[in-house]
């Protein structure tokens, strides 16, 4: 199959979804086309079977904003006709969606149909696709996919609830590569991170105020205040300023390190005994399954899609949004000796299988090859 991707490049969930899928589609021989403002961060290396598009936007003085949607639509409209492209894949609703259909009504003009596939990832509904400003829009796009997906039973239902829907939403889960994050750590990183052994917690986002990083900074606090331990932050974002003055406020700033963001998640969820992820919201939380990949236990809220994939008592433990001293309870029984912390990272690491890449990427191609058949006939 000849494969068109659209999401956006950066370190966000649907971003890196996405990429992984092409990556993988690509490695079991279709061709895929990137199509986007700038190469993802995920696309490391030459792969083939690969190709990267960028979307480029002139600016004119006319504009106060570049016209990036109309931009996109022209580029798909491109790709679409000069590698002779089976299907579309948009990843993220906005603007992807509403793009995709500008020019799936040009192709149909000029005598071509491409069906296109929209995956719904969490934000692109719950928060953006809900502004009074975009939510016409977004629903009419939506509703003009040949096929909508979502990445968790939980994200299906709120689309349901935000927009009228008027087509199936299919549940394809994320996914993990697993054998990607079955590493042995590295002793002079640990060493380096945790000289006397400490435990080391971690937090990795993209630092939005839905992350609510602050309370990641509380848990730890009451964590250390029982036990050695150290803190790694990867990424970065709005809120990193708040949770780095909270966490000097509070004394434990030397025992922090935010390490900005990172590629290589593998090699650092390896050095790791817990994951934090005390979201307002999550439609699935990729972040906590590549823990569990890794064989890291989550500590996680209950909102969203987070509560399909984090096992409570089992790969971790959830409590409610906001409510950190439980969270923390929970972060000790789980840390408090190396018998209880090795039961939970097996248990973690075993359930985050049933998501692994080799599961789930079949269930997209399925999906593509029965609009091909349809296409066909």
């Amino acid at each position: 199959m000849r494969i068109g991707i659209v999401c956006y490049p950066t370190f966000g969930g649907s971003g890196v979804l996405a990429t992984e899928l092409g990556k993988a589609l690509a490695q079991k021989g279709h061709h895929v086309h990137f199509i986007t403002y700038q190469q993802p961060v995920r696309l490391s290396g030459f792969i083939p079977n690969i190709f990267y598009h960028e979307v480029q936007v002139p600016t004119y003085p006319l504009f106060d904003y570049p016209p990036y949607e109309t931009a996109l639509a022209s580029a798909m409209v491109d790709v679409i006709k000069n590698n002779n492209l089976d299907l579309l894949h948009v990843h993220y609703a906005i603007p992807h969606a509403s793009a995709a259909y500008m020019a799936k009504k040009i192709l149909e003009a000029e005598g071509k149909t491409i069906p296109v596939v929209t995956t719904l990832h969490g934000t692109d509904i719950t928060l953006v696709g809900r502004d009074k400003t975009y939510a016409p829009v977004v629903a009419f796009s939506i509703n003009q996919s040949d096929a909508i997906t979502a990445v968790s039973n939980d994200l299906r239902d709120e689309t349901r609830k935000i927009f009228h829907i008027e087509k199936e939403i299919e549940v394809i889960y994320n996914f993990v590569d697993v054998e990607r994050f079955n590493r042995k750590p590295i002793d002079a990183f640990r060493k380096v991170i945790a000289p006397e052994g400490e435990r080391i917690l971690l937090h990795a986002s993209n630092f939005r105020k839905l992350k609510r990083v602050q309370d990641v900074v509380k848990i730890f606090y009451e964590v250390q205040k029982k036990m050695p331990a150290k803190l790694l932050f990867v990424g970065d974002g709005p809120e990193r300023q708040a949770a780095e003055e909270l966490a000097r406020s509070l004394g434990i700033g030397e025992e922090i390190r935010f390490v900005g963001k990172q590629e290589q998640m593998e090699d650092i969820l390896a050095i790791a005994d817990l994951f934090l992820l005390p979201s307002e919201y999550e439609s699935f939380g990729l972040a906590a399954l590549e823990a569990m990949a890794a064989g890291v236990p989550v500590v996680s809220s209950n909102a969203g899609g987070l509560k399909e994939i984090n096992i409570d008592g089992e790969t971790g433990y959830m409590a409610h949004v906001g409510d950190v001293l439980s969270m923390s309870r929970k972060a000790l029984d789980i840390l408090k000796d190396d018998d209880t912390l090795n039961v939970f990272k097996k248990k973690a690491a075993e359930h985050a299988r049933k998501y692994d890449i080799a599961n789930i990427v079949p269930l997209y191609e399925k999906l593509y090859e029965r609009f091909l058949v349809l296409q066909d006939a």
